[in-house]
């Protein structure tokens, strides 16, 4: 395993809609690929991350949100695919491509997904509260769309502005 370099914004592949993995990508080479999406997650301390935040413009990403009692719950999503929304959450949000920026975002409260797993089995997951919220993030990534997107226009003026500040003070990659 080896832990991967994030993209921080405006990498332009974090503004590019991810190709979809094709048939013949579900390999030792994807398994490989989610393994170290994994292992940089952790090291990062995310709960999820995309393949276009590690330089890789397909549309896959990988999660752990803690069950209800606390316990891991690491799933890969390859070709996500938001089947149905509903209800709404707001909360605070960051991402591992924005370091040390955090804004409020809403997003609906329950989603239903399907997508393949790293052998290419396809799925479907009814999930809500930061489950959902981290599915929807993530399918984001996937579609080109940064959390960014999702604020409202002050929000995102006060969030570029810090982007800035810290890009000065060489505190941003």
């Amino acid at each position: 395993m080896s832990l991967l370099r994030i993209a921080h914004y405006p990498e332009p592949v974090l503004l590019t809609v991810g190709k979809p993995v094709l048939e013949n990508e579900f390999d030792a080479d994807l398994e490989r690929v989610v393994s170290d999406m994994f292992e940089t997650m952790y090291e990062a301390g995310g709960v999820g991350l995309a393949a276009p935040q590690v330089f890789d413009s397909r549309r896959l990403f990988v999660m752990d949100v803690p069950d209800e009692k606390g316990l891991s719950n690491k799933l890969t999503f390859i070709n996500p695919e938001v089947i149905t929304v509903e209800g709404e959450q707001v909360g605070e949000e960051g991402c591992l491509s924005f370091p040390g920026v955090f804004q409020t975002v809403q997003r609906e409260m329950r989603v239903i997904v399907q997508a393949q797993d790293v052998k290419g089995e396809r799925f479907e997951l009814d999930l809500k509260d930061l489950a959902a919220r981290c599915v929807l993030h993530e399918t984001d990534h996937c579609d080109g769309i940064v959390f960014l997107d999702r604020m409202t226009t002050l929000k995102r003026q006060l969030a570029k502005r810090k982007i800035k500040a810290l890009q000065k003070t060489g505190k941003w990659e």
